[in-house]
């Protein structure tokens, strides 16, 4: 990509689902700041919104192997409205604490 503000999303983009592919943690400002940087680009007409979700679920599958549509249904992008990226780690086990 030659504009830099695409490029450091798609780096986003691979750095968030490579962490989650592993198991890794992701803090909820990563998601977030990259989120307003996907803001940013369409309001600095660098790119569309159905443009950077294309590149965010491109990004996605090579991280995991499965598509988005594959993992959230058809209509993901209707329930992950733009900005949001669905990125979700996997659930920590709970153990009670107590005997009862």
């Amino acid at each position: 990509m030659d504009d830099p503000l695409l490029a450091a999303l798609e780096q986003r983009f691979e750095a968030m689902f490579a962490a989650l592919a592993a198991g890794e943690h992701l803090p909820p400002a990563a998601r977030l700041r990259t989120e307003g940087m996907m803001e940013a680009a369409v309001l600095l007409e660098r790119a569309d919104a159905a443009q950077l979700q294309d590149v965010m679920a491109r990004c996605y599958q090579a991280a995991t192997g499965r598509a988005f549509d594959d993992e959230f249904g058809a209509d993901w992008r209707e329930f992950f409205s733009f900005p949001q990226i669905p990125a979700m780690g996997e659930r920590a086990p709970v153990y009670p604490s107590t005997r009862e």
